[in-house]
C-alpha cells in the first residue's frame, strides 16, 4: 500500500465507499472508517498503521495545498 487508491481499495473490501465531493473530506471520513475497522478487530494492524501513515501524509499535502492557494 502506497497511495490514497490503495487505502480506498482496501477500505472497499470491507465495504466502505468513500466520496464526499472534497479530498480533504474523503480523507477524514477514510480515516475515521478505519478506525472503525481497527477497533472491531477486522484489519490487520500492519495494514491499519500503513492506512493511516498514507492518510496522514494526504491530509498534511492538503492543507499545505489549500494554505498556498488562498495566500494568493
Amino acid at each position: 500500500m502506497k497511495t490514497l487508491y490503495d487505502v480506498q481499495q482496501l477500505l472497499e473490501k470491507y465495504g466502505i465507499f468513500v466520496h464526499v465531493g472534497k479530498r480533504i473530506w474523503d480523507i477524514e471520513l477514510m480515516a475515521l472508517e478505519l478506525d472503525n475497522i481497527n477497533h472491531s478487530h477486522l484489519i490487520d494492524q500492519h495494514d491499519y498503521l500503513v492506512a493511516k501513515l498514507i492518510l496522514r501524509r494526504e491530509y498534511e499535502y492538503e492543507e499545505r495545498h489549500n494554505k498556498d492557494k488562498h495566500k494568493y
